[in-house]
């Protein structure tokens, strides 16, 4: 399943939340620093969806806002 994020780093309040698009907003403590937010992104999803870290993986968007997970 294949998942569309935007990603919101330094944030006081982690939180995931969904859009009327479908679409994940996921709120992380990590700066967007040498992959920091992405790996704080991906542990959040994992808790989120009930899944082990390593079945959340980041097909694009690497250095953006908007990325895009696989999930599985």
């Amino acid at each position: 399943m294949k998942i569309s994020v935007i990603a919101h780093p330094n944030s006081k309040n982690p939180r995931i939340e969904e859009d009327l698009m479908k679409v994940l907003h996921v709120w992380v403590k990590a700066p967007p620093l040498k992959g920091k937010a992405n790996k704080a992104i991906t542990e959040a999803l994992a808790n989120f969806f009930g899944i082990k870290k390593g079945k959340v993986t980041l097909i694009r968007g690497e250095k953006s806002k908007n990325k895009l997970f696989e999930i599985g």
